[in-house]
């Protein structure tokens, strides 16, 4: 039993330091990129997993009392999908906002041409055609 425990021991220290590592955002890893962390986790199974937990990733106290799955990367909130971000839902609206005061400005200018050319074509009317002799 103890000479089993010695070989499960490492590989599940190995298998969690390696998920930790891939769970980790880039920005949060320590001293070396996080390919470099993978490749020393996997190499040096027994000391790369320990040295990965002691200065491989930045470890703090979540800000407010959250759980760690309500940490997110940069400290800033993720968006799931673009209709569920408060800011890109503003910023469609203003883009509409400014796209429906674009399309009444031309509606506005194609009245206005077209009673222009109509006034054109009502003034040629009254003339008189030039005659051919």
């Amino acid at each position: 039993m103890l000479r089993a425990l010695m070989y499960i021991l490492p590989i599940a220290l190995t298998i969690y330091a390696f998920i930790d590592c891939l769970n980790t955002p880039e920005d949060e890893a320590k001293h070396l990129p996080k390919v470099a962390w993978v490749f020393i986790i996997l190499l040096f199974w027994i000391v790369g997993p320990i040295v990965w937990f002691a200065a491989g990733k930045m470890r703090h106290t979540p800000a407010g009392g959250r759980t760690p799955s309500e940490w997110h990367r940069n400290h800033r909130t993720q968006w799931v999908a673009p209709d569920d971000n408060p800011d890109f839902l503003k910023s469609l609206r203003e883009e509409n906002k400014k796209d429906e005061s674009l399309l009444k400005d031309w509606e506005a200018d194609l009245r206005r041409r077209e009673e222009e050319l109509k006034r054109r074509e009502q003034g040629d009317g009254d003339a008189q055609p030039p005659s051919g002799k």
